[in-house]
């Protein structure tokens, strides 16, 4: 355990390092908050908690694909990285702590959202409430942070870059992220946005923090996409490691 900390210290430090890492993972879903749920279901308190849950999960996706996909990438290229897979502890003490260190970063992002929807929307849920939805936004950062890790092991630091700039974005406006409440995204985005991760993950939330009946669909493919980019980070990881000690 103590190794596990000491990994998720070290990584946390190298991360708020470069303060922009984080305040950006913190910024955008806040401006988000401000230009997207404030002025337009900021009144209304179903549509304002839908979409809340919604700011979470994209805060979450941003935290872990960015953190993840990015910051794997960029260690992999420094010389210290082959030093660390040498040593005696082995790989489960860095992922564990690199998982904890995320979640960290994953919480400070996620403040200033439950901050805006506190003080500048009519967003309701009871404490219970609260708790199941933050705890389902973590069940619901998995494939993100599988998804990361694939990017990470699998693309040098500039090609992860790109990659990870290409997949967030278009996957949450795809999913209905920032159409606000379920039923207000257009009838396209309904359409494919049962078959992507980040609608599964958002699913989730609200049916934890509300009274909202998941899709079936949704959250089975929300399993599906688990199992894939679980898959294929193992895959690139060990493929990673075979190029570097071969």
């Amino acid at each position: 355990m103590s190794l596990v900390l000491t990994h998720a210290r070290y990584q946390f430090l190298e991360t708020v390092r470069v303060p922009i890492a984080v305040v950006g993972s913190a910024a955008f879903p806040a401006m988000s908050m401000l230009f997207f749920v404030v002025p337009f279901t900021g009144n209304d308190p179903v549509a304002a908690t839908y979409s809340t849950g919604a700011m979470l999960v994209f805060a979450v996706m941003s935290a872990c694909l960015f953190t993840y996909g990015i910051g794997v990438a960029e260690d992999r290229a420094q010389p210290w990285d082959p030093y660390l897979r040498t040593l005696p502890a082995g790989p489960l003490a860095r992922f564990t702590g690199r998982i904890l260190s995320v979640i960290a970063i994953m919480g400070i992002a996620m403040i200033p959202v439950l901050l805006i929807a506190a003080f500048l929307t009519e967003a309701t849920v009871t404490p219970a409430q609260l708790v199941l939805g933050l705890a389902a936004v973590l069940l619901g950062s998995i494939p993100f942070t599988l998804m990361g890790l694939f990017i990470g092991y699998a693309l040098p630091s500039k090609a992860a870059i790109v990659v990870a700039q290409v997949v967030f974005f278009p996957m949450a406006v795809g999913a209905g992220l920032l159409t606000g409440p379920p039923a207000g995204a257009p009838e396209f985005i309904q359409i494919i946005a049962p078959y992507l991760p980040a609608r599964g993950a958002v699913e989730l939330v609200w049916a934890a923090s509300t009274d909202f009946p998941p899709n079936v669909l949704s959250l089975v493919m929300l399993g599906v996409w688990v199992v894939v980019f679980g898959a294929l980070a193992v895959w690139a990881y060990r493929r990673d490691e075979g190029r570097r000690f071969s």
